[in-house]
């Protein structure tokens, strides 16, 4: 028997308004329950939610809040759910600092099951597919979550998790034998298992595999041109975060998120002021979860990252109710090569428009006398002229950002060996004392 989902596609922005309007107070009643929270909310109107201005009273959660805490103080003092009232841990996402671990209660779980149904039929992902689950599983919650997902929706699954669990050499060879329609992972992971099948010989793009979806990172136009060559396929991304759920995800136009309303409340702010920002411009997203919040009461949660919103997508779909953000950039890596800032992103992008480049790592060393070196190391496509891919690079990487490389060439598969063990393929270190 099919799983009830607990909350169906609103009808229209109304009927999200009124939810909205009930759902916040509740949110703020439980943040009422946590110690963190009792003086900052003291004063606060509970019958003027709705007014901005009283709503902007609640202070910005940061993660080095949360991450000051000694384990006992952030179970104790922010968390509010106890023993038999949580259904599971959900391990944070960042890639820096200390990890958190949230408690969900088993009310969290059904909401949070909401938003990933969703993605999968707001990107037109139907039943009868099968797909090829390459997103971590276990304390990492996407994986999981997202395969539960498939078995409500009557889409197939093999539950492969990331490379760190099974070898990436593995993973194709199910792709092989499987032939999945969908592949499901972090754009990094696809590009890594892309040239480990280049270096095999494996026609990855003449494969079964005709939909992709991603998630965790930035996806540029460049990364995912890159992704949808090498696999053959056409690829959606998704968004989402441990601290709400899976809360968005690419229409049929694939022209930004549509964002989940009626699960989590948004707002855009100036990154200075904390202000909102007008439709259109690039402010810092700000996040509360509106059923999701039983065990750890996130308000005003600040996500890192720095989008665009419109009201109105493009889609026809039931999904257009739902406004849209797109990734204006998120705080990106970045590191400074004899005064020279290389935005890690953006030399992604440039790597990755050149389809003679298959991997890359870029690191910042320093040499014997002193002096910094960028020095990039290269898999080129299989009958690739080096020289020429080593020219290019060099050349390109002078005139868009003023420093000559030093360029060394890999076989193709040293990579992937390389990267095998990391969740995301650190193809950027920083390796000066």
């Amino acid at each position: 028997m099919t799983e009830q989902l607990p909350l169906s596609l609103p009808k229209d922005r109304k009927e999200i308004d009124a939810l909205q309007r009930r759902q916040k107070v509740k949110a703020v009643e439980n943040a009422k329950k946590s110690a963190y929270w009792k003086d900052a909310l003291a004063g606060l109107d509970m019958n003027k939610l709705d007014d901005p201005e009283e709503w902007q009273k609640i202070p910005i959660l940061e993660k080095d809040a949360l991450r000051q805490m000694t384990a006992e103080e952030f179970y104790t003092d922010f968390c509010i759910a106890k023993g038999p009232e949580i259904c599971e841990y959900w391990r944070s996402g960042g890639s820096t600092g200390k990890p958190l671990f949230y408690p969900k209660t088993y009310d969290d779980i059904r909401y949070n099951m909401v938003g990933f149904t969703r993605t999968f039929e707001c990107s037109g992902t139907v039943a009868g597919h099968v797909a090829h689950n390459s997103f971590p599983l276990g304390i990492h919650p996407a994986g999981h979550m997202w395969a539960r997902a498939g078995r409500i929706l009557d889409i197939g699954m093999v539950w492969s998790g990331a490379g760190t669990s099974l070898p990436s050499a593995a993973q194709l060879q199910l792709i092989r034998d499987l032939k999945p329609t969908l592949w499901m992972g972090m754009s990094s992971y696809g590009l890594h298992l892309a040239n480990l099948a280049q270096s095999e010989g494996y026609d990855l793009a003449g494969g079964s595999v005709k939909r992709i979806l991603c998630t965790a990172e930035p996806v540029s136009k460049a990364k995912r041109d890159k992704l949808e060559r090498e696999w053959g396929a056409v690829m959606f991304d998704c968004f989402g975060m441990t601290e709400i759920s899976m809360m968005g995800a690419e229409s049929d136009k694939r022209d930004g998120f549509h964002i989940w309303t009626d699960l989590a409340y948004i707002e855009v702010v100036d990154e200075e002021t904390k202000k909102p920002v007008a439709e259109g411009e690039p402010g810092l997203l700000i996040v509360t979860p509106l059923f999701s919040n039983n065990g750890a009461p996130f308000l005003r949660w600040n996500s890192g990252d720095v989008v665009t919103y419109k009201s109105e997508g493009a889609t026809g779909s039931d999904f257009a109710v739902f406004p849209v953000i797109e990734h204006a950039h998120r705080t990106a890596g970045f590191f400074k090569v004899r005064g020279v800032n290389i935005n890690h992103q953006d030399f992604e992008d440039f790597l990755f428009e050149n389809g003679a480049v298959m991997d890359f790592k870029a690191e910042a060393l320093e040499s014997e006398d002193g002096n910094d070196v960028f020095k990039l190391s290269i898999e080129a496509r299989r009958g690739a002229d080096e020289n020429q891919v080593r020219l290019a690079v060099m050349d390109g990487t002078k005139a868009r950002f003023e420093l000559t490389p030093e360029v060394e060439f890999f076989a193709v598969g040293t990579l992937a060996k390389e990267f095998e063990t990391s969740v995301k393929a650190p193809r950027f270190t920083d390796r000066r004392g």
